[in-house]
């Protein structure tokens, strides 16, 4: 099996610890670096809403995880006109940044990969 054949380069990172040492650092850096923290929002609040599949997985949110998101997305907002951050005390920290879409929008493509493999389903006599 080539590394191309089904795994994805952070899986192959995830999966070796020295690599893990060196990426991790880089990483960190960037997430500072990107500003969605200082401003109180999370990574996944950073996706796209623009694809289907993850408007399905946004309407699949508990009601407190939507209200929670817009909150956030308005807060940042907000921020961003008056050209300022959160105070550092609430900034969100690292361990607060977890993804909570990203598992819906997996589970949405899957199921339109699904419903694609079964449309196209052809029957032989």
């Amino acid at each position: 099996m080539s590394f191309l054949d089904g795994i994805t380069l952070a899986k192959y990172v995830k999966q070796s610890p020295a690599l893990m040492r060196m990426v991790r650092p880089v990483a960190n850096a960037y997430a500072n670096w990107a500003g969605h923290r200082q401003r109180g929002l999370k990574y996944d609040d950073l996706v796209m809403e623009e694809n289907p599949e993850t408007q399905k997985a946004i309407s699949r949110l508990s009601q407190r995880e939507a209200y929670d998101r817009a909150f956030r997305m308005r807060q940042a907002s907000q921020l961003s006109v008056l050209q300022r951050e959160l105070p550092k005390d609430k900034w969100l920290k690292p361990e607060q940044d977890i993804r909570y879409l990203t598992p819906l929008i997996e589970e949405a493509k899957k199921e339109a990969a699904e419903r694609s493999a079964w449309d196209t389903v052809r029957v032989k006599k």
